[in-house]
């Protein structure tokens, strides 16, 4: 029986306008297994990349449990969150957050100089991460001189390069031409089904859900719908 990657359970997240109270996720459960690809999908403002967030550790629930690669994260203080983010967990934006002064492999071997790993491993993870993407032949460029497509690819070389327990992809599409998506896609899905990373992807597009195994439907922070 495969492990469970993330369990959610009961969660509801508040934010505070003034005094006011602005609901944004109420009463979610949601289970991911080791392996398993998730597409989460809603109108905006539904509260997905809220949920993504609250995963990643980056914020916390106003309610509820969240529990990621087998660790509670209600009992991390933030220092703790942080070594979890980067023991645990790959994220991958929308606007690629690439450092534009750093070259492909630079900024692919970022996550790296947090590690005790000595410049000769390091180069063996970032060239193997950037081999898995097909940019070993651009990791000199800097992101100006590079697509948007390979900056995606880039930045997923960077999410994947310390073989995190799980990929969170907050609308990894939603900034790139037709062909570049379908690149990025065909990506995703090799990454889930060849190297068996567990990933959980925000997106409004129905094209780049479909390459998940399972879909998630939020609208007003509820969750509404399954489907395959």
């Amino acid at each position: 029986m495969a492990d469970t990657v993330v369990r959610v359970q009961n969660v509801s997240k508040t934010y505070y306008r003034d005094a006011q109270p602005v609901p944004v996720l109420e009463d979610i459960n949601l289970e991911l297994e080791a392996g398993g690809f998730l597409a989460l999908m809603g109108p905006s403002g539904s509260g997905k990349s809220t949920l993504l967030n609250l995963i990643a550790g980056i914020d916390r629930p106003s309610g509820g449990t969240l529990e990621v690669a087998g660790t509670p994260l209600a009992g991390l203080s933030e220092r703790g969150l942080a070594a979890f983010r980067a023991r645990h967990i790959g994220f991958i934006f929308q606007l690629y957050n690439l450092i534009p002064v750093l070259t492909a492999y630079e900024n692919v071997e970022l996550p790296l100089l947090l590690t005790p790993l000595g410049r000769a491993d390091r180069r063996k993870h970032v060239m193997t991460a950037l081999d898995v993407v097909g940019l070993t032949d651009r990791k000199d460029h800097y992101p100006r001189q590079l697509s948007g497509g390979q900056e995606q690819r880039v930045a997923i070389a960077r999410a994947i390069v310390s073989d995190p327990t799980l990929l969170l992809a907050d609308e990894p599409t939603g900034d790139l031409d037709k062909r570049s998506e379908e690149e990025v896609l065909i990506l995703m899905k090799r990454l889930n089904r060849e190297f068996r990373k567990s990933i959980v992807m925000v997106t409004h597009d129905p094209k780049a859900a479909a390459v998940a195994e399972k879909t998630v439907m939020l609208e007003k922070g509820s969750l509404v719908a399954k489907g395959a």
